[in-house]
């Protein structure tokens, strides 16, 4: 099977990543990206051994492409690629409305176009290992915290969307199941929020901040038994229930695990792992969480003051 021609439209901090790992990947080939900072377009391919191209270019030459830029932007460029009939990987959120999501989907499902979204979490050896932990035992309670100080750039996305998000993402997919929002609260200016999710009577509680002294990624699910802890950045899951057992994760990449999942979707005609049904299950429960927690009135008024 001959290597799929991928590109990459948008290469900022984390698309740079998204070219680095393409660009030596079994089963790819990147043949180039695209960026409306062309200076930095040009830097970024000439590193990866690609060629720097318009939007137009880089679809009339590419199989795939990975979509890393701001949200706003996902609906649009996205539509670009169902049109071009090129597979798309695009960033977590999928988009800002999801009634827009839904019409892409079913857009590409119509044009034959595979479309997955960034949950890069989802593709942390640590989930696996939690999900085998739970798979024959009953829950009690989850609890998720992503912390983090305050970013070196402007991020639009709320902090809900930005990163809470994730751990939604996880959690929906850990106990199969959309959750009921029973409560949300947001502090320094929207920079901070909590989540309190009711999974059918399993409760799980979420906080998130763009304003810690710190960065922190932990999951803590309670048994009957025991309770399963993993810490997303050391890869590492604990079981406690009087003593701690270390259930010993396999390291690895989760971006690459990611990447390289996509290029096998679009080069077998498969389902992607993170589609955009789960994608948009994860955008309605964070838009539930911002109303609740007054999210959704601060965005619209730092929107209308722009």
């Amino acid at each position: 099977m001959s290597d799929l021609a991928v590109g990459v439209v948008g290469v900022g901090s984390m698309g740079e990543h998204h070219a680095r790992i393409l660009s030596d990947l079994d089963g790819a080939r990147l043949v180039g990206v695209s960026d409306r900072d062309t200076e930095r377009a040009a830097a970024v391919a000439d590193e990866f051994d690609a060629d720097a191209l318009d939007l137009d270019a880089l679809l009339a030459r590419t199989d795939a492409v990975s979509v890393v830029v701001p949200t706003s932007a996902h609906a649009d460029l996205t539509t670009a690629c169902i049109d071009a009939g090129v597979h798309a990987l695009v960033e977590k959120p999928f988009v800002e409305n999801p009634e827009r999501g839904r019409a892409l989907a079913e857009r590409a499902d119509d044009a034959g176009v595979i479309l997955q979204v960034g949950h890069v979490e989802r593709f942390n050896p640590v989930v696996d290992a939690v999900h085998e932990q739970l798979s024959d035992g009953e829950v009690l309670a989850a609890r998720a915290d992503r912390l983090c100080p305050p970013p070196n750039r402007r991020i639009p996305d709320s902090v809900v969307l930005d990163l809470m998000i994730h751990d939604v993402d996880v959690l929906c997919t850990l106990f199969d199941e959309t959750p009921h929002v029973i409560g949300a609260a947001a502090a320094a200016d929207g920079e901070y929020a909590t989540a309190t999710l009711d999974f059918d009577g399993l409760v799980a509680t979420l906080s998130a901040s763009r304003v810690s002294h710190d960065d922190g990624r932990t999951l803590a699910v309670t048994t009957p038994d025991s309770t399963v802890s993993a810490d997303y950045a050391a890869q590492s899951v604990t079981v406690s229930n009087g003593t701690d057992r270390d259930l010993g994760v396999a390291e690895s990449d989760p971006l690459s695990r990611e990447l390289a999942s996509f290029v096998d979707a679009c080069r077998t005609d498969s389902d992607p792992v993170v589609g955009p049904d789960d994608a948009l299950r994860a955008v309605e429960v964070c838009r539930e969480i911002e109303r609740i927690a007054g999210l959704r009135d601060d965005e619209k008024r730092r929107l209308d003051a722009r």
